[in-house]
């Protein structure tokens, strides 16, 4: 019976906008025996992409509602659901395996779980990057993007911080992941950034750190001098994330990197930069130690950037010593615009899947 529990568990997961492919080796149900108890994918199952309470849950499912709470809470705690308290009041919804379940085993990653995502990325990768809209969006280093070149309010890092009134940083999981694989890098770890629209949201979470306004901006300036990518969610509204991304452990940027996919199918950007071979020092800055999508290549007397592959962060810009690089916003039937806020995004992703996401809204 709990072999296909969790068969149930993955098709459900499959069926979410986000996907969870089916693989010869059936590594995805070994990941979620690590993660979930046969009680815990049976109950996810029940859960829907809106916040429900208990007492909802327990009507629209006829499960029991003695005890339903303590098991959605601990389930919260195991990073299987998102959770919220509001006032006293605990309301919970199920979420895709990324962003989501996997992001949110932070806390109990280990070398075994570690070794099957990795396994697994392949497989998930060529599926959900085969369809838009793309999960993330690039926002490019906010300093260098030029005054007549107006960027919408969700292509500033300053608008997500400013619209927010709580603020932490966590560990990378892909970098964790990575490290566990004695594959990590020397980037900063604790890197990671997220927020919320209420007061003290972050202050009881564990694995997360709380921060001030001008310290979660001390985190962003950290990540821009390492040479880290600024990466949210893909839609106009309802941000809560930056990740802080290197091209050699981020799972997106992999997916350019290591998969060969084009960058448009994995990141939505709106800029890409251009170096003036007249002024570039070919001194090999932005090549060798800031793209993190291997976007530029040497020329015969200057370095020179690929458009189709650059994914317009600016970190290359903020490095050169001859100023010769610049930031060019795309022409506008070259941008895309992303999805108003999460469901939204959900309902255009399931479009272009060919899923049915109604049963779980």
């Amino acid at each position: 019976m709990s072999e296909q529990t969790y068969k149930n568990l993955a098709k459900v997961l499959d069926t979410l906008p986000n996907g969870f492919p089916e693989t010869d080796s059936g590594v995805e149900i070994k990941i979620l025996k690590k993660i979930f108890r046969p009680e815990d994918a049976e109950l996810f199952c029940d859960l829907r992409l809106d916040f429900e309470t208990a007492q909802q849950i327990s009507e629209r499912t006829d499960r029991q509602l003695e005890g339903l709470e303590e098991h959605l809470s601990e389930m919260k705690d195991r990073g299987q659901i998102f959770g919220i308290d509001l006032g006293g009041i605990k309301m919970f919804k199920m979420f895709p395996w990324a962003f989501g379940i996997y992001e949110f085993q932070l806390p109990h990653l280990d070398r075994e779980l570690a070794e099957m995502c990795e396994e697994f990325m392949e497989a998930y990768g060529k599926q959900f990057f085969s369809k838009k809209p793309q999960l993330m969006q690039v926002i490019p280093v906010e300093k260098e993007i030029p005054n007549k070149q107006q960027a919408l309010p969700y292509e500033q890092v300053s608008n997500i911080i400013e619209n927010s009134q709580s603020f932490a940083v966590f560990d990378c999981i892909c970098k964790k992941e990575q490290h566990l694989l004695d594959n990590g890098c020397d980037k900063p770890l604790e890197i990671c950034t997220a927020y919320a629209p209420i007061p003290d949201a972050f202050d009881d979470r564990d694995h997360f750190r709380s921060l001030s306004k001008t310290e979660a901006y001390a985190v962003l300036n950290k990540a821009e001098e390492a040479g880290l990518v600024h990466l949210t969610w893909n839609v106009e509204n309802g941000h809560f994330f930056i990740c802080n991304c290197c091209g050699c452990c981020c799972g997106v940027l992999r997916g350019i990197n290591d998969l060969g996919i084009d960058a448009s199918s994995v990141i939505n950007s709106y800029y890409f930069a251009e170096i003036n071979p007249d002024e570039c020092a070919v001194c090999g800055t932005c090549k060798d130690e800031r793209c993190q999508v291997n976007a530029i290549e040497e020329g015969d007397d200057a370095y020179r950037v690929v458009p189709e592959k650059c994914i317009g962060c600016g970190l290359c810009v903020t490095t050169c010593p001859s100023e010769a690089i610049s930031m060019i916003r795309k022409q506008p039937e070259e941008i895309v615009p992303p999805p108003k806020d999460e469901m939204d995004w959900y309902e255009k992703r399931a479009i272009e899947r060919g899923v049915d996401i109604s049963k779980f809204k």
